[in-house]
This record gives C-alpha cells, structure tokens and sequence, in this order.
C-alpha cells in the first residue's frame, strides 16, 4: 500500500505543479454548459412574422388581436403587416422574417357562415426547430380561435390534464449532469492518458521497475491517482456547475452522499477504461488524435444531449455499453430528480463492473508491454 501510495503522491504533485493542466480539463465542461445551456435550452423570442390581411373583417381583426397577444405574453413572435402575398412569402425565403400568415379574402364570410375558413402559415422548415415553434403557437392561436363564444354545459370532449412531477427544468439544469461526466472524463484523458504515455515515453515507468514496487502496483498507484484527479474535477464542477444553473438540491445530505458515492465510481470506471485503452500504445501523439474520436463516441450517445429513446437501434446499442450514459441517468436522477440511492442502484452496479473489467483486462496487457 505504502508504494501505491507514493506512486499516486508523485502523480498528484506533478499535477499540482500545472494549474494550466487543472484548469483545461475544467474550463472546456463550464464552457460548454454554459454556451450550450443558454443557446439550445432558449426558447423562441420575438421571431418575426409577417400578416398579410386580404379580408380586413372582423374576424381578421380577432387574429390581429390574438398576435398582438402572443406579443404582449410568450412573445414568441411579432407580427410584421405585408401588403401581398408574393412579398411576404419572399421575405420568409430570404430570412428577413421568419414566417407569415396569409388571411385570406372573405375569410370572415367563412366563418359566419361555418364554411371551412382557413388561414394560410408559411414557414422556412429548412430550420425544423424555428417552424416547429411556429406552428405550434399558430396551432394554439387557432384553437383559441375556435373556441365557441358560449360554452356548452355539457362538455363532449375528452380534456387532457397534464401532471408535472417537477417544476420546470431549464436546458442548462438539464445539461448539468453531462457537464459534469464531460469534466471527469477530460480530467482522466488529460491527467491520466496523455501525461502516462508522456511518461511512458520518457522511460519513468521502467525507473519504477528498478525498485521494488511491482507492476500491479504500479497499475493501481497510477490508476489510483488518476481517479483521485478526476473526483476532484468532479466535485469541483458540481459545485460551480449546480450554482451557475440554480440546482438546489446539492444542499440536501442524502443528495450530497449519493453524489460523492457516483463521482466515485465514474472516476474509477473512466480511469480504468482509459488506463486499457493507452496500456499498449507508446506514440504520444495518439490520445491527442483520440479525444475528439472517444468524447463523440462516448459522449453524445449518453443521453446527455438527447433523449437516447431518439436514437437509432445501432446508437442504442453503444448507450447500453457506454459508461457515460450510466453516469449520467444517475447524477440526473440525484440533481434533477431528488431520488434516492435506490433508484441509481443499477447504475452503481454497471459502474462498478465495468471499472473491475476494465482494469482485470489491463493489468496482464501491462505486463507484457514492458
């Protein structure tokens, strides 16, 4: 133990002695959850939308109204008025507006008189998020406008009542968990992989090998050290991370524990699994050219982004392999959901097999490396 244990001090020295080291593999996860929090999890706010009136009813003024409502309100869009069809339909093509409804001549007979009155919505659908916004709120504005005048006593149609566990979950507290395993595993790429072949290279492994600590030892201690990098990294970015997207369940104990207890095994498991990978290389420039190639394959896949329910069957199939989809459902069952330990138990367990696997499969191929 003691000789573990010098090998992992003289790890976490030399990694102490970079603070640059320290703060790139916490930076890029901030950085991430703080871009990506704020530009994807939005929603869409005062989009443009042109309104050509070819009716000027009454019935065309209710759908002014109703803009001027959405305006006043969710402020999704702001109705810009058009003169003709051709132009407006030219603006949403060139994107000077972002969508426009067209009122039809006699729209306003039609609806006295119940004759299928219709009202046209021309969006760019080239930008599938931005129509799909669209034509939602246009769907809500129409329905409203259906509504009868008088309602009936006797209500003929079903009504469904939606039920929400929890109150309203931003993207960047949804991205949180994924900031968090991202930040783990930069830490294990960069001050486990990168610095171990470094030293490989340099010949510091076989001057351990002229004393008397063996090389499961020196499997252990060097593992050992990076994960003790990687909890650090991992407890750091939850704090700042849960403060920057106004998480509040870091402050209850239960969570806390359930946190350190999954910070703990994903560090192990990213380590180990790292440790198999550059067991056997001994070029120092490969796990520089494999990050990019192991942060897409591991990391998008995860359901950190996505829900992994959208994937393919051949992506499902790596989420069910993959340690950072397990990380991930727990730390998003811990912060977002204020489960207990019970409900991240397969996730420990997954964890904690695959760290086992992974680190019984690379101590032989060390030994024969060296």
């Amino acid at each position: 133990m003691n000789r573990m244990m010098a090998i992992a001090e003289r790890e976490m020295r030399k990694f102490f002695r970079s603070p640059t080291l320290m703060m790139a593999s916490m930076i890029m996860p901030l950085v991430q959850l703080i871009v990506l929090g704020n530009a994807f999890g939005g929603k869409i706010r005062d989009a443009k939308m042109g309104i050509v009136d070819e009716d000027h009813g009454t019935q065309a003024v209710r759908i002014r109204e109703a803009f001027d409502a959405v305006h006043a309100n969710m402020r999704t869009f702001v109705a810009i008025p058009y003169d003709n069809e051709v132009q407006a339909r030219e603006d949403v093509r060139n994107g000077k507006i972002q969508g426009a409804v067209i009122i039809p001549a006699q729209y306003s007979k039609m609806v006295y008189e119940k004759n299928h009155p219709r009202i046209a919505l021309i969006v760019d659908n080239s930008d599938n998020f931005m129509s799909s916004t669209l034509e939602d709120e246009m769907t809500a504005v129409t329905d409203a406008l259906n509504q009868p005048d008088i309602s009936p006593r006797l209500l003929q149609q079903t009504a469904l009542e939606v039920v929400e566990l929890y109150p309203y979950i931003e993207y960047m507290k949804y991205l949180l968990p994924g900031s968090i395993t991202l930040a783990m595993f930069v830490s294990v790429m960069i001050g486990g992989g990168m610095l171990y072949i470094d030293d490989k290279a340099r010949g510091v492994h076989e001057g351990y090998l002229v004393t008397p600590i063996t090389k499961t030892e020196l499997v252990l201690g060097l593992n050992g050290a990076g994960a003790i990098k990687a909890v650090m990294t991992g407890v750091v970015i939850t704090l700042i991370g849960a403060l920057l997207a106004g998480v509040g369940t870091i402050f209850s104990v239960r969570t806390i524990f359930g946190l350190l207890v999954m910070i703990v095994l994903t560090s192990v498991a990213f380590n180990s699994m790292m440790f198999l990978l550059m067991v056997r290389i001994e070029d120092p420039l490969v796990p520089r050219a494999m990050f990019g190639i192991l942060n897409t394959l591991l990391f998008f896949p995860s359901g950190s982004i996505y829900p992994i329910e959208a994937f393919p069957a051949w992506l499902r199939a790596i989420a069910r392999v993959d340690p950072f989809t397990y990380a991930v459902h727990g730390l998003k069952s811990l912060l977002l959901k204020e489960t207990g330990l019970g409900a991240i138990v397969p996730d420990m367990v997954y964890l904690s097999i695959f760290a086992t696997v992974t680190l019984a499969a690379a101590v032989p191929l060390f030994k024969r490396t060296l």
